[in-house]
Order: C-alpha cells, then sequence, then structure tokens
C-alpha cells in the first residue's frame, strides 16, 4: 500500500498520525510520547511519502478520531480503509472489530466466533497486533477472556488502551490491567 502523504493530529490521548492514498486510509499511528516521535514513526511507515495537508475526507476523519478520543459518540466506519496489502484474514477480523461500538467491548474469543473460527481467539488477536488503522479498527475494545484489559502492542501498552476505554465510557476504570 503506498500513501500519497501523511499528517499528525492532536488528540486527548496525545499526537497520533494518519497516512493516505488513492484508495483510502492507509494508515493510523497512536501516540509515540511526543509529535515529534509520531512524525518519526509516520515517516518510518511510509517512507516514500512527505507529512502534507489531507485532503477533505481524511481530514473528516482526522476531526471524527479527535471526537472519538474526547468522549465523543463517534462511528468511525465510514473511514475507507485501503486494506489491498492486508492478508484476507486480517481483514476479516478488522472488519467484524468495527462493528464493536464505542463504549463495548468484545473478547478475543467471542470475537473468534464472530468469525466462525470458535477457538481461535489467538490468532484473532495477532491479527489485532498486526491493525495498521488503530482507532478506526478498534482492537483496543479487544479484551481477554476474563474480562481483563490483556495486551496492547501500542506506545504505552495496556495503560493507553485503558485510557482509551475509559474516554470511550466502556466502564474500564473496573477493568483489571492483567
Amino acid at each position: 500500500m503506498t500513501a500519497r502523504g501523511f499528517a499528525l493530529f492532536s488528540t486527548a490521548i496525545g499526537w497520533c498520525g494518519i497516512g493516505w492514498g488513492d484508495r483510502g486510509v492507509t494508515g493510523v499511528q497512536l501516540p509515540e510520547g511526543s509529535a515529534a516521535n509520531t512524525r518519526c514513526r509516520m515517516a518510518a511507515r511510509f517512507p516514500d511519502t512527505a507529512e502534507s495537508l489531507p485532503p477533505q475526507e481524511i481530514q473528516r476523519a482526522m476531526a471524527n478520531m479527535i471526537a472519538l478520543l474526547r468522549g465523543d459518540a463517534v462511528d468511525l466506519s465510514g473511514i475507507q480503509l485501503d486494506m489491498a496489502n492486508v492478508p484476507d484474514f486480517d481483514r476479516r477480523v478488522y472488519d467484524a472489530t468495527r462493528t464493536v461500538q464505542s463504549g463495548k467491548t468484545i473478547t478475543y474469543g467471542d470475537l473468534a466466533i464472530r468469525l466462525g473460527l470458535s477457538g481461535a481467539a489467538q490468532t484473532v488477536g495477532q491479527a489485532l497486533g498486526r491493525n495498521p488503522f488503530a482507532i478506526v479498527v478498534p482492537c483496543h475494545r479487544v479484551v481477554a477472556s476474563d474480562g481483563k484489559v490483556g495486551g496492547f502492542s501500542a506506545n504505552g501498552g495496556v495503560t493507553t488502551k485503558r485510557r482509551m476505554l475509559i474516554i470511550e465510557g466502556a466502564l474500564a476504570d473496573e477493568l483489571p490491567l492483567f
């Protein structure tokens, strides 16, 4: 997937990044601790592109992600993702994950069952660990079978995941970390 450009945007959890191309969003980056670190991560993810002014549809996507991370009830399902280079299984996992509403959580096992793959919780978790579209594909809403927040591969790990769930009103303040 080739990006045409990328941009940073400030959210309640820090500076995020978004890459885009002709077929939609090519990637979303959760904060890396500072705008400079997020910019470096975006430049590494999309080495053949430059930071630039995003087109209108990408500006709308950014505004919606900012609103969601502010605690507003926003539906991100209309954001077009470029999944041309995403493996079919991962695409199925991401599509199913996009149906989990803000303020709700689902277990890895229940998500696997939704996909008709009972017993494939770990495989679903691995696909979510490769998620290039964090926030838009809300992998932070997927929790362990015992209700614990579990792992999270983004910068800040489970603390970031828990913070996002609290912002969304998923009662994450009651969810144990591990």
